[in-house]
């Protein structure tokens, strides 16, 4: 006889995954459909711009905190030292307050009118008397100066303890900003690393036509083309020892601002390095003080506070030499004229001439 059993029912487990694994099928075959493109040239290079700016932007705040640093450093080094002999001054007027004491103890232990009656010679005794009275007074003038003395050194010592900690403060930001700019170079990287090797080498010869172009409207502000690139190194191809062609219609220079424009000339070609300030590698803010220092003048070693230097002057007042600002006071350069700037861009570029309209952001000028 034929059986009438029920076939066996599924487990709800088995169930279960077979729909979720439908599931996933589904939504793996939808992003397959709707994946986004592979990003043009183009489109990577914007982003990894902007992921370079962004770490310099990084670069500018660590080094912002770390002349910060330096200068704490100082400050809390003086203030120790200052602590340390406001201690030993103290520690001498208790040397002698306790000398003074035990005169006066050696002096003091009869009744005055007493030792006056048994005096053989009351005259002697009356001007040991007197200068007991001035000994008494030099303790009295002893305690007041210890006091004074240990409510200053009590000062200085929170003083110095709260620059300790502002320093610990600055420390702590140092890490922080160094792991940002780090973790944005390591971002730019693998962007770039979507390209083939044959696209990132376009993308440098791209760059370096468009440096030289710049460098072709360049003016260097003293009326004269230059005279070369003196020893600086063409590690890029940027410089080929050749003047810089061509005088533009600018305004001239003032000296200063030519002979700090000259001297950032011959970096052409040198590599961007966070932090560095030359001479064979810069950051922008490093570039535009060594330069300046080449002509003879000390500015400040970020882009905030370069910013705060000199004369505040318009975009059509700019004269080669003067310093411009991008990109909320991020990124700094030189005005070259015609609308150029000579500048350290980023990390994986050298020093070069670039026009004002490829940077973008334009925020200030200023004429040191």
């Amino acid at each position: 006889m034929a059986s009438h059993r029920r076939p066996k029912q599924p487990s709800r487990t088995r169930v279960t995954v077979l729909t979720a694994t439908a599931a996933a099928a589904v939504a793996l075959t939808s992003q397959a459909a709707h994946a986004d493109p592979k990003p043009t040239k183009s489109e990577v290079k914007a982003k990894v711009d902007k992921l370079y700016h962004e770490a310099e932007a990084a670069t500018e705040q660590y080094n912002g905190a770390k002349e910060k640093q330096k200068k704490l450093e100082k400050e809390v080094s003086a203030l120790q030292d200052k602590v340390a002999r406001g201690q030993q001054e103290i520690n001498t007027l208790r040397s002698g307050l306790g000398s003074l004491a035990a005169a006066q103890y050696r002096s003091g232990g009869i009744d005055p009118s007493v030792q006056l009656f048994l005096a053989s010679d009351p005259d002697s005794f009356l001007d040991q008397a007197s200068a007991l009275d001035q000994l008494t007074a030099k303790q009295t003038d002893s305690l007041a100066k210890i006091q004074e003395k240990q409510r200053v050194l009590a000062q200085e010592r929170k003083e110095a303890q709260d620059k300790l900690g502002n320093l610990a403060d600055v420390r702590k930001t140092l890490g922080e900003k160094k792991k940002k700019q780090q973790a944005k170079l390591a971002e730019a990287r693998e962007v770039l690393n979507t390209l083939t090797q044959a696209e990132r080498d376009k993308m440098r010869a791209d760059d370096l036509r468009a440096s030289r172009a710049a460098g072709n409207r360049v003016d260097l502000g003293n009326g004269a083309p230059a005279s070369g690139l003196g020893n600086g190194a063409p590690a890029s191809g940027l410089g080929n020892g050749a003047p810089a062609p061509g005088l533009g219609n600018e305004a001239p220079a003032s000296g200063l601002g030519a002979a700090a424009l000259q001297a950032a000339h011959t970096r052409l070609g040198m590599p961007y390095s966070p932090s560095a300030t030359g001479p064979g590698s810069f950051d922008c803010s490093g570039l535009t003080q060594w330069a300046y220092a080449q002509a003879g003048a000390q500015i400040t070693r970020t882009t905030y506070t370069q910013i705060n230097q000199g004369t505040r002057i318009a975009r059509s007042q700019l004269k080669p030499g003067d310093l411009v600002f991008f990109n909320n006071t991020t990124h700094v350069g030189l005005y070259a004229g015609n609308n150029t700037v000579l500048h350290a861009p980023y990390s994986g570029t050298y020093v070069r001439y670039e026009s004002m309209n490829t940077i973008g952001g334009f925020q200030a000028a200023v004429r040191i």
